[in-house]
């Protein structure tokens, strides 16, 4: 099924308000006026309050990371699947731990991938 592709200039947001900042290796294809994400980019976020409970208080366990699952396997950029809108960003700690899922918004819609 085919779906929006995402673009550099959408907000990503892990689920508990930390902001994503993209590192895109992108330079050729862009969509909608943007250069189109890639399941390779670099995914960081910033401004993660999440914590988990720990012995008797709280333990820090921010929201750092984003791996995508799920990416286009039809459209891909220099041999690399782009992102779509119903790509899976799995928001992950320090850790690898995966906290859930990190939040698209302002894609745009006028050109699809699958």
């Amino acid at each position: 099924m085919s779906a929006p592709i995402l673009q550099l200039g959408c907000t990503i947001m892990c689920p508990h308000g930390g902001t994503a900042s993209v590192v895109n290796t992108n330079s050729k294809v862009k969509v909608g006026g943007a250069f189109a994400l890639l399941a390779t980019d670099t995914y960081t976020i910033a401004g993660c309050p999440f914590q988990i409970p720990f012995g008797v208080g709280t333990k820090p366990q921010p929201c750092v990371t984003i791996e995508w699952v799920n990416e286009a396997q039809k459209v891909k950029v220099s041999g690399n699947p782009v992102l779509l809108q119903n790509s899976q960003g799995l928001c992950k700690s320090a850790e690898q731990l995966v906290q859930g899922t990190a939040i698209v918004t302002g894609v745009q819609t006028s050109v699809m991938g699958s």
